[in-house]
């Protein structure tokens, strides 16, 4: 049994629209990880799931004519089957913000954070956008003033009097945390974006709402006329799936001893590497020990994807039509490790053809073929432990590289068409017999290797190469056939 225990978490998406690219580029990349920390020994808790309280939900339900309840209840579903289709581990954590047991842990958070005397009262005005559920000033918006993120969109004036946490409190508490723990997050420039952030001065931030202006949304306790504000209530969820206020089990095993790491977008860093961190600190609850960040996926040109512009591609329509490890072979392997990158159908086809199709794909048939004909299998003994220990990934994954991983796989596959072409064992097994056999013992050991490395990637097309070796037999249809 391992005493290595690690702890990763997504983001929970809003349940108000369908999951996007944006979540797709997240879920399989947190889910690679995942799976790399499983094949290396750890016992992993990987948690995801939806956020599920504030005005966009509220509003939305009630749009749709249902109650909020029920309108949440349909799209966990919904998302539960959106998620399957981006290929995630089955033993993943499901949390809803809607759980009787995180609406407790909230409560409890929000106690402790109380008592350590950092939530006070007050009135006061603010410019919201419902689209972020979050404040923004008057700097965070564009000419027409409205929030870039969500044009169109009509901003909301706040004046009410609300509970605020006393962010302003954690500026040089956060600073020295970051200086102490140097890589908290990846990458650099992120983080030295936080730090920027937080030099330029925090501001105490609104934690409730009025609960007769907006009441979906956890009670604020001891006060039946307020409910949190989205945003402290979600972010509880990242210890209260472990059973948090209880210290001992999950919580214990994995957020304190489990090096919790968390993923999300650019736009979210601000909420998970310095306020999440910051109601931390005042809960004197450990803080995380990595905030992983993504880009963008935008349109061509660099442009944010968007449904009025018409550059939006679909995840769900990616996968019914070429499947799910192609999708998750372009978002690993195309899709820059940190910075913005487009996602276009034409960029994508380009990529499915010369990477899977004619890659890889044409890679595993001719290998296999030529063993078969030549009968030259070699007995391939998957020894894990080995290859866990060399594998030429690792060093990549360790640092959440996933691009430059998969460029090392594809490096290895065009080395071994580079030797076949060079070796001509299709000629060679005519003048030297032994010798082209050994030539093609070595290209399956390395095919072999390859499908090794892929499994975190792309699990679904690892087992197959892994079975059409060991059974040695060529493959029912060729890898990536269209659909």
């Amino acid at each position: 049994m391992t005493n290595k225990t690690f702890y990763l978490t997504t983001t929970l998406p809003y349940v108000n629209a369908p999951l996007h690219m944006g979540h797709a580029l997240e879920f399989v990349r947190a889910d690679t990880i995942v799976r790399y920390k499983k094949l290396a020994g750890y016992d992993v808790f990987f948690n995801t799931g939806t956020d599920e309280h504030g005005m966009k939900i509220y509003e939305r339900a009630r749009e749709e004519g249902m109650t909020v309840q029920d309108f949440v209840d349909k799209n966990f579903e919904t998302f539960c089957e959106q998620v399957k289709m981006f290929g995630i581990s089955e033993d993943v954590h499901f949390i809803r913000t809607t759980d009787k047991n995180h609406e407790e842990a909230a409560q409890e958070f929000w106690r402790r954070v109380e008592k350590n005397g950092y939530i006070y009262k007050k009135n006061y005005q603010a410019k919201y956008c419902v689209g972020c559920e979050s404040e923004k000033t008057d700097s965070e918006l564009d000419d027409n003033g409205e929030c870039p993120f969500h044009p169109g969109k009509k901003i909301e004036t706040i004046n009410e009097e609300n509970y605020f946490f006393k962010f302003s409190e954690f500026g040089d508490k956060l600073l020295s945390f970051y200086e102490e723990n140097p890589n908290f997050v990846i990458p650099e420039f992120r983080l030295n974006e936080m730090k920027n952030f937080i030099k330029n001065g925090l501001q105490d931030f609104s934690i409730s709402r009025l609960k007769e202006k907006m009441p979906w949304g956890i009670a604020v306790p001891d006060d039946n006329d307020h409910v949190m504000y989205v945003w402290f209530d979600a972010l509880v969820n990242y210890i209260s799936t472990l059973g948090w206020p209880k210290t001992a089990g999950d919580f214990e095993k994995y957020w304190v001893h489990g090096n919790p790491t968390q993923y999300c977008g650019k736009d979210n860093t601000r909420f998970q590497a310095v306020m999440w961190q910051a109601m931390l600190m005042a809960a004197d609850v450990p803080n995380s020990h990595q905030i992983i960040v993504n880009g963008f996926i935008t349109g061509e040109g660099g442009v944010r994807m968007s449904k009025t512009i018409g550059n939006v591609v679909d995840p769900r329509d990616i996968v019914r039509e070429y499947g799910t490890d192609a999708l998750r072979y372009f978002l690993l392997r195309e899709v820059g490790s940190f910075e913005d990158s487009p996602f276009t159908m034409e960029r994508f086809k380009d990529a499915y053809n010369s990477g899977l199709a004619n890659g890889l794909g044409n890679l595993v048939s001719r290998t296999i073929k030529m063993a078969i004909s030549y009968e030259a299998f070699p007995n391939v003994n998957p020894e894990n432990d080995w290859l866990i220990k060399h594998s030429y990934c690792a060093k990549y994954l360790d640092n959440f590289d996933h691009k430059n991983a998969m460029d090392e796989i594809w490096g290895r596959i065009s080395d071994i068409d580079k030797a076949i072409q060079e070796q001509k064992p299709f000629q060679e097994i005519k003048i030297d017999p032994e010798k082209a056999k050994k030539n093609v013992q070595d290209y399956i050991n390395e095919v072999f290797r390859i499908a090794w490395e892929l499994q975190p990637f792309m699990p679904g097309t690892s087992e197959k190469i892994l079975k059409y070796i060991s059974r040695r037999e060529m493959p029912e249809a060729p890898l990536f056939l269209r659909k």
